[in-house]
């Protein structure tokens, strides 16, 4: 089923090499096979991922269609029609948002409880753009979704610029706190006041924690963290001094200095959940009789399961009036100006910026 009068063509901001302008290009509207979806792009953040790619931090298959916080609206859909998160059937006009990463669901990864490490993932934002499955990430008009991709409505009420970043930065701290455990009345440190950092300080906030520190080197990050939840802040220029002890640590700056500390100041039976360090940095020295000695844990997250996608749209629907999180959003570019809005972020490092199509299409009907 499919909306009448959509284009038949789309077009994307296209990364071929870093340190070099996107290309805005034109792709066909792809065909869909059973079980996928065609969305139309409302509107996609800039996630730091994506500026590391473009720095040439991290390196990715080119040509490439960046960017993987996005909210869209189903426009067609192919039979069997995929169901949500809930296992019910979408439909042509749903808003929805869908997880980074497309799981097969059936390998042994998947079937042991990690499907957000399957041995045939596929994440959007991340693919080569070419052939039928091009249009791969949010910096386009519309995405193909697969077969198979976890997909979640989202409420009315919430705007594109507060649920865009649901499905990376909010959905990797619900998995971390999954494997944190219980914060009830626990003492919760977190490094780094970024998305994920101030995300980590409501989400603990709203769990229960007595206590919600986060360390920044940023002066202006520290006071707006305190705006969700956070009970105390510390500006360090050598985190090497920071002092303890903490029940729960969540290390969501990638810095190796932070680890070492994290590891340092943990109390007994501390758990220590590694966010950020997804790009090669120094190695870390521990001391691992500390370690031993308070029953420390050490866990790393990477992508997340689709409970954590739930845990996350449930969390900002209930708590996005409470904590300003739709002030993150600094500036929304057009599609066209996607360069622009690359720039703006390296220059002035907003928490996020976004990026909406100016095209508006008839609103789809089902028929």
């Amino acid at each position: 089923m499919q909306a009448s009068s959509q284009p038949s063509t789309c077009r994307a901001a296209v990364f071929h090499r870093a340190g070099q302008p996107l290309a805005l290009e034109t792709f066909p509207r792809p065909s869909l096979l059973a079980g996928e979806a065609l969305v139309r792009i409302r509107l996609c953040t800039i996630c730091g991922s994506d500026l590391h790619t473009l720095k040439g931090l991290r390196i990715e298959p080119t040509p490439s269609i960046l960017a993987h916080e996005v909210v869209g609206e189903i426009v067609e859909l192919a039979e069997p029609v995929p169901q949500d998160v809930e296992g019910q059937p979408l439909e042509v006009g749903d808003r929805v948002t869908w997880s980074v990463c497309v799981s097969c669901f059936d390998c042994d990864r998947c079937r042991s409880g990690m499907p957000q490490k399957c041995r045939h993932l596929v994440k959007y934002g991340h693919s080569v753009a070419a052939g039928r499955e091009a249009l791969s990430g949010g910096l386009a008009e519309s995405i193909l979704l697969r077969r198979g991709t976890t997909i979640a409505r989202l409420p009315a009420e919430l705007p594109d610029e507060v649920a865009s970043p649901i499905n990376c930065a909010t959905s990797t701290i619900a998995a971390a706190y999954r494997m944190a455990g219980d914060v009830s009345d626990q003492r919760v440190l977190i490094f780094g006041a970024g998305m994920l950092g101030l995300t980590a300080v409501a989400m603990g906030k709203e769990s229960g924690a007595k206590q919600v520190t986060i360390c920044d080197v940023d002066p202006q990050r520290l006071e707006l963290a305190k705006r969700f939840g956070a009970t105390d802040t510390i500006a360090v220029d050598s985190i090497g001094s920071l002092d303890g002890p903490f029940d729960v640590i969540l290390e969501c700056s990638g810095s190796p200095d932070a680890i070492e500390t994290a590891c340092r100041i943990g109390d007994v039976g501390a758990r220590v959940i590694l966010v950020g360090s997804v790009m090669e940095s120094r190695p870390v020295q521990l001391d691992p009789t500390n370690i031993v000695r308070k029953w420390m844990s050490i866990v790393g997250v990477h992508n997340y399961a689709p409970v954590d996608l739930r845990r996350a749209i449930d969390f900002i629907s209930r708590c996005h009036h409470k904590y300003p999180f739709a002030e993150l959003v600094a500036r929304t570019f057009d599609l066209s100006e996607a360069n622009a809005a690359i720039e703006f972020s390296i220059q002035h490092r907003p928490i996020r910026v976004a990026v909406r199509p100016r095209a508006v299409h008839p609103r789809p009907q089902t028929p």
